[in-house]
């Protein structure tokens, strides 16, 4: 059992899929020599040559095309674009090609690729480089979508991810790559659209994704001194989801609220809230409750940023309020 931070769990998980399976590749902007700009590659260079871990010029039109070249013809890439705010740049290959191929070639090629990202706030890099943009590539079929909340998660789900025969967007979150903690020896592998609870209780039920994990448990610490016990699930995969954890947590605890640092507006939250009402209505014991960053672009000043993405004391205060109102 070793103590990894979560870029360097990256680079593990990276690292443990090309040295099963010699078609994975490492292609992008700076993640050879330089280890990434968020040093989420170091040493795969050292490990795999050029031939393996290939840097590119700075375009990500370029990085996806020749990443789904390789991989409707043979290879696994693993491809990085550096900020998550940068898939707008080439969304195009994303939705209209990468996303497609396989259904409008009746399952005749395949686009076995990873597409690696940092992705949103709290690094303090405003209002172009901080965007949390998961809701983005989940509206898109064909698409797989991930953010993984530890560094355990990250190598266990980059594997499923490295090893699935569609193309799978991961989402690092940039405000959890110094986060440390114990990572198994060995192979781990997950599987793709299983959430994990990451603390039971019976009195709510707390979703949360990536960075909000961490303040989702910090606020169902608070609740506890109060007498509230919430559960609080890690989503883990929005694509697929795992509707069936979460269906059975609304069963126990009646409650539901989720913590998404998306904005309000089509966060990934609305789409649960919709399910919910469909599939779990006799469940509810009130409203579903929504806990997101308003419909704004992120601000670069360091106390707005931390005003407008959900704190543990927000999502706190919210869930006390609707079970005690």
């Amino acid at each position: 059992m070793a103590q990894l931070t979560y870029r360097n769990a990256v680079a593990r998980g990276i690292a443990q899929e090309m040295r099963r399976d010699e078609r994975v590749v490492l292609i992008g902007e700076d993640v050879a020599g330089a280890g990434g700009v968020f040093k989420t590659t170091e040493g795969l260079l050292d490990e795999f040559g050029p031939r393996r871990v290939v840097d590119t010029p700075i375009s990500e039109q370029a990085i996806l095309g020749a990443a789904m070249g390789a991989a409707m013809t043979g290879l696994r890439p693993v491809a990085e674009i550096m900020f998550a705010d940068f898939f707008a740049v080439c969304w195009d290959i994303v939705a209209n090609q990468i996303a497609k191929t396989r259904y409008m070639t009746n399952g005749q090629v395949t686009v076995p690729l990873v597409i690696k990202s940092g992705n949103g706030g709290s690094l303090r890099f405003g209002a172009q480089h901080s965007q949390s943009v998961e809701n983005w590539a989940m509206a898109v079929p064909g698409l797989k979508v991930v953010t993984p909340a530890t560094p355990r998660d990250v190598v266990g789900l980059m594997a499923a991810a490295v090893r699935s025969d569609d193309p799978v967007l991961f989402f690092e979150h940039k405000g959890l790559y110094a986060m440390k903690s114990e990572v198994p020896d060995g192979e781990i592998v997950d599987e793709l659209g299983k959430a994990v609870i990451r603390r039971a209780g019976t009195d709510a039920t707390i979703l949360s994704l990536g960075l909000t994990v961490g303040r989702a448990l910090d606020a169902a610490a608070q609740l506890a001194s109060s007498g509230i016990e919430a559960e609080v699930i890690d989503v883990r995969s929005l694509v697929p989801l795992d509707i069936r954890t979460i269906l059975a947590s609304l069963n126990k605890t009646g409650r539901l609220f989720t913590v998404e640092e998306n904005p309000r507006l089509l966060g990934w939250g609305a789409e649960i809230a919709s399910i919910v009402a469909d599939e779990g209505f006799w469940d509810l014991d009130g409203p579903v409750q929504r806990i997101t960053t308003p419909y704004i672009p992120l601000p670069a000043a360091d106390s707005l940023e931390d005003l407008v993405i959900p704190s543990a004391d927000l999502v706190a205060a919210t869930v006390t309020k609707a079970l005690r109102s």
